[in-house]
């Protein structure tokens, strides 16, 4: 079926184009009965004007868009599940969209929001950039939750929202934990995609921590995953390699506690103990992180919180009661079982 034009509606309502336009944009030169004919085919047609979707009135079903790359990590369950609860609150349908590793998530947020005449989206974990003309194109509020706030150089940071911890510098910290315990030799396990991202700031963190101690960064300690997908068996795999290259290391920091719970048992089939013989560090605070033997110390990202607050500044955007703002949330250091002075 061919994509229906704004000539369609006019031709369906029996006035001309002109007409049509003024009733999308609310205008008041226009006789009531004739707007209310033009909205109710608007609707029935699911019709999108291209160039006026930004002021046309959301007359459909209310839905939010939730759009999660890495969903196989179970970092993003309670946020979800947080997200869930409050939009169902608000009286609104949550459209939950998992973005492929191939995929854009502003190319799924534009066809999403098309398809499914979205109200608000949410996008977890991802690209920490995205080109400005794609931005535009979003007609509804945008927020990205667990993402920092320079999401374009070229597109108004007035125009979009973020909440999120300082990922950098929460990684920094995690770093200058392990050397306060006397690590100098310091290994990482984190992605290579050169894209930017939440990751890539990790990283920096990492190198940021070493420059500041004056400690050498060798590229050996280095690992990348093989895939942009943390999972415990990536951690596992990298870890094995890691061992296996005869590189020396008294820690290791992986970017994700996923990352770190495959790394505790690479070490164990390797009768390598933690902490004894090497520290391991993780990020995120999952719960699972709790629970493995040994308990891992990581940096702990607030979760409820972060997911409250995205819910509270999107439904007020929606009803336009306040602008767009960029959070960052302090994480926690949880030190726990395996670290130990060096």
């Amino acid at each position: 079926m061919a994509e229906i034009t704004i000539k369609e509606i006019a031709k369906r309502c029996g006035v001309g184009v002109s007409t049509v336009s003024r009733a999308i944009n609310d205008h008041s030169d226009i006789n009531p009965e004739t707007k209310k004919r033009i909205m109710e085919v608007i609707r029935e047609t699911g019709y999108i004007p291209n160039n006026s979707a930004r002021n046309l009135k959301r007359i459909d079903a209310k839905c939010i868009g939730v759009l999660v790359r890495g969903i196989t990590n179970p970092f993003f369950a309670p946020m979800i599940e947080r997200i869930e609860q409050e939009t169902e609150k608000k009286g609104y349908a949550l459209v939950l969209r998992h973005v492929e590793a191939y995929e854009n998530e502003v190319d799924v947020a534009l066809e999403l929001e098309k398809e499914k005449r979205l109200r608000g989206i949410i996008f977890l974990g991802g690209s920490s950039k995205h080109p400005a003309d794609k931005m535009r194109q979003l007609n509804v509020p945008v927020i990205f939750a667990t993402i920092g706030s320079d999401i374009s150089d070229d597109f108004s940071k007035n125009s979009y929202s973020t909440v999120s911890v300082d990922d950098a510098l929460e990684s920094r910290k995690m770093v200058e934990y392990l050397i306060g315990l006397g690590h100098k030799k310091i290994a990482i396990l984190t992605e290579g995609n050169e894209e930017p991202s939440v990751v890539k700031l990790r990283l920096e963190g990492y190198l940021d921590a070493l420059k500041i101690h004056n400690i050498p960064v060798d590229k050996n300690l280095i690992k990348y995953v093989d895939k942009r997908i943390y999972t415990m068996k990536n951690g596992y795999e990298t870890t094995k390699e890691l061992i296996k290259s005869g590189a020396e290391f008294t820690a290791l920091y992986c970017i994700s506690d996923v990352l770190a719970i495959g790394a505790l048992r690479a070490f164990a089939d390797a009768g390598i103990r933690v902490p004894e013989d090497v520290s391991v560090a993780g990020f995120d605070g999952q719960e699972l992180s709790e629970f493995c033997v040994p308990r891992l110390t990581t940096i702990k990202q607030p979760l409820y919180d972060i997911s409250e607050e995205t819910m509270r500044l999107l439904f007020d955007l929606i009803e336009e009661k306040r602008s767009h703002k960029h959070l960052i949330f302090p994480g926690q250091l949880i030190e726990a079982e395996s670290t130990c002075k060096r």
